[in-house]
């Protein structure tokens, strides 16, 4: 699998990955990662997720993981052409589908997009997609009820946007983006900080800090409930993984709940990549669990503030207006 640096557009790394029926990502290299002074794999420092690869493969890919030569400079090209141009950006999965049909979505097309300046360089792989079970590459089927869930949710937010700055989204509200944060090249670092008894992984969007502790002891009761849930960690030979449980229902991904199990692999597989592997299980939402790969790049910058906080302007105005055409709604109807 190939995975190329854009911003030279020259070969950033090139590995060789297999995945097995077990649909665990077995990297063919005799590479060792270093160790910590307590003798730990050594995955400290800023890591990046700024790949191309959606998280579901497009259905024009059809049941094949990886794009053909002349799809892959195809999709060079039109990266540089992207990177280089003045148009709306390309955030998450819109970046691939993009380049490779031509049409381009606007993340915001209300209030207008940002434009691609303000996104990262991203890396290019001749993956078709992040999911790596269910084979297809595509998420698995959704439960009626949870489908349900989620339209209720979605009409409440469309009947009731603004009632309250409660009803603003977490991200809006500088709260949370949720864990796993999955969207590529704004704001997708990560920096990684181990002692002898945690691991701490620092998120650049909102700053989030998750602590794991790594003795792989029992979780906290399962009435308490957090916005990035209760995690505990161990290593597995040169393999971090982490199990994580008791989310809060507010803190909902992709239609799941406060009741998914979330498990984790952090590996390093060479000098600069850090293999990501998790799996969401969730019998309530989904007929299966899945499991995505996200191949993070190291990063020699800093993480930097990302400057938000509740109760910011936007806030205010949103709330305000909200009111304002109650009252005209109101005055209409006299």
């Amino acid at each position: 699998m190939k995975i190329i640096r854009n911003k030279s557009v020259l070969t950033f790394a090139v590995i060789s990955v297999m995945f097995a029926s077990t649909v665990m990502a077995q990297q063919e290299s005799d590479y060792v990662a270093p160790r910590t002074i307590d003798g730990q794999p050594d995955l400290q420092g800023v890591w990046a997720n700024n790949s191309v690869t959606p998280l579901q493969r497009p259905e024009i890919f059809a049941d094949r993981a990886t794009l053909t030569e002349e799809e892959y400079q195809l999709l060079l090209d039109r990266t540089r052409e992207i990177e280089s141009g003045d148009g709306d950006a390309l955030f998450g999965d819109g970046f691939l589908n993009a380049a490779i049909t031509g049409t381009v979505e606007s993340y915001d097309p209300s209030t207008g997009n940002y434009d691609q300046t303000w996104m990262a360089s991203r890396n290019i792989e001749n993956r078709t997609s992040l999911i790596v079970d269910p084979p297809n590459g595509r998420l698995p089927e959704m439960l009626p009820e949870a489908r349900d869930r989620m339209m209720a949710a979605a009409r409440e937010r469309r009947e009731r946007p603004s009632d309250s700055y409660t009803s603003r989204p977490l991200q809006e509200r500088c709260i949370t983006y949720g864990m796993p944060y999955l969207l590529a090249g704004y704001n997708s670092y990560y920096q990684v900080v181990q002692s002898a008894t945690h691991v701490a992984i620092i998120q650049e969007m909102i700053h989030d800090v998750r602590v794991i502790p790594l003795d792989a002891g029992p979780h906290i009761d399962e009435k308490v409930r957090l916005w990035h849930g209760d995690s505990r960690g161990y290593f597995d030979g040169d393999t971090l993984v982490v199990e994580t449980r008791n989310f809060s229902d507010a803190s909902a991904f992709m239609g799941s709940g406060g009741n998914r199990i979330f498990r984790e692999r952090f590996t390093r597989t060479a000098p600069d990549i850090l293999t990501y592997e998790f799996t969401i299980e969730d019998p309530s939402t989904w007929v299966a669990p899945w499991t995505a790969v996200i191949n993070y790049t190291h990063s020699e910058d800093p993480i930097y503030e990302y400057a938000c906080h509740e109760g910011n302007y936007a806030l205010e105005g949103i709330l305000s207006g909200a009111r304002a055409e109650e009252r005209m709604a109101e005055q209409g109807n006299q």
